[in-house]
């Protein structure tokens, strides 16, 4: 039997300094972030201990940091590196997906948001 458990962390918030233009570096934006994180929970938490799966409250802080510690023009920017940092920080992720929606983005239109995704496996070769 094929498992393919995941853990999802929701429209996390952080006001960031992302962006092209002056105006999103200098005045910033909220941005929400999913992260689905591929963990096959059906075979390896057996004993309800945290030592057998992957702490989302760490997954968050990582998230958090890393978010508030680096600054990119592209929110695609800011996701693959993202990805890259969670899939290295966390070896036993089998995949992590993230969403990010930016908000006021200084782009003439009726719109909620606009959301990037990317998607990244371990490499176990």
């Amino acid at each position: 039997m094929m498992t393919i458990g995941c853990i999802r962390i929701n429209n996390m918030t952080f006001y960031t300094y992302n962006g092209v233009f002056p105006e999103e570096q200098k005045l910033g934006q909220k941005l929400e972030i999913d992260a689905e994180l591929g963990y096959p929970i059906e075979q390896r938490v057996q004993h309800d201990e945290l030592s057998e799966t992957v702490s989302y409250a760490d997954v968050y802080e990582t998230i958090k940091n890393f978010v508030h510690d680096h600054h990119y023009r592209l929110i695609e920017s800011l996701a693959n590196h993202l990805l890259t940092k969670l899939l290295n920080d966390y070896p036993r992720l089998t995949a992590v997906t993230l969403r990010i929606r930016k908000y006021g983005v200084p782009m003439a239109g009726v719109y909620d948001n606009v959301e990037i995704e990317v998607h990244g496996g371990q490499n176990h070769d």
